[in-house]
């Protein structure tokens, strides 16, 4: 059989029981009491005991002590996904918005959510959604914007003339 892997020993049971007197955190407090036990000669099994986990968790946890000591010991929070799109390739993102689409060369009249993920895949190669798109353009404090339609043909003689009746026949029927 192995022996266990060693455990650092500039610091004592009794200064690991002290840190742990003072400290707030509960997670760290329960693995500061069982690399105590360790360190003060118990088995692995007892420091198990002590922090209500098994011997691999008890492993783990010598391991992050010999590597950084009681701020080894700490909870850490988990990185998470990484992002989608790089500081730079949002930069990129908000620019395009800002100059809005060339026709000559993006083929669109206006930015859509699609035409935005064609274009980063096109420019980055990232493969994106279009919800993806809109979520990060958010995050970034851009908001859906879309003008009024107007037929192009439209005469505004027409409209002031429709206001001017509409306004009169509602006057009468009231």
């Amino acid at each position: 059989m192995r022996s266990g892997i060693q455990i650092r020993s500039d610091y004592t049971g009794e200064e690991l029981r002290r840190l742990a007197r003072g400290n707030d955190e509960a997670d760290q407090t329960r693995r500061l009491l069982a690399v105590a036990v360790i360190l003060d000669g118990g088995s692995r099994g007892e420091a198990a005991r002590t922090g209500g986990v098994g011997l691999q968790v008890i492993r783990d946890w010598v391991l992050r002590f010999n590597a950084r000591g009681p701020e080894g010991l700490k909870t850490r929070k988990a990185p998470g996904k990484a992002p989608i799109l790089s500081d730079d390739q949002r930069a990129a993102l908000a620019g395009a918005v800002e100059a809005g689409p060339r026709p000559y060369l993006d083929g669109v009249v206006r930015w859509r959510l699609s035409d935005l993920a064609l274009w980063l895949n096109d420019e980055f190669g990232v493969s994106i959604s279009p919800d993806t798109v809109g979520r990060e353009l958010r995050a970034m404090g851009y908001a859906k914007l879309t003008a009024r339609p107007q037929h192009h043909a439209q005469d505004e003689e027409a409209i002031l003339a429709f206001k001017k009746t509409s306004a009169t026949l509602s006057r009468r029927s009231a």
